[in-house]
């Protein structure tokens, strides 16, 4: 089993820019895909970006693509995500998942270890 700890949000105004983190610790970090996740106040929790195990490959929501960058660290058992020109909208809790699924994983379903969040608050 997998624990993981989301660091690093916050309060930011849009346009700026936070660097989400994402420590793992319990069993080997580079077996585990990981992605990011989010909810926003009302809504469901909803699919960010993910990468694969070894960080060659990534996936990203229409709604952050090329605004957000996902990457890792397995030398440090950490996942992050980029995220630049923020948006009112991206207001929410952030959340990291593992799985030890292939590839780069965008389902909830598929990912069996979750963080406890961070918030992330974007002002106008």
């Amino acid at each position: 089993q997998v624990q993981l700890v989301e660091s690093g949000g916050g309060l930011v105004q849009a346009g700026g820019s936070l660097r989400l983190s994402c420590a793992a610790s319990g069993r080997t970090f580079s077996n585990y895909a990981m992605g990011w996740f989010r909810q926003a106040p009302g809504k469901e929790r909803e699919f960010v970006a993910s990468i694969n195990w070894s960080g060659s490959s990534t996936y990203y929501a229409d709604s952050v693509k090329g605004r957000f960058t996902i990457s890792r660290d397995n030398a440090k058992n950490t996942v992050y995500v980029q995220m630049n020109s923020l948006k009112p909208e991206d207001t929410a809790v952030y959340f990291c998942a593992a799985s030890m699924r292939g590839g780069t994983l965008r389902a909830q379903y598929e990912y069996p270890y979750w963080g406890q969040g961070t918030q992330v608050t974007v002002s106008s």
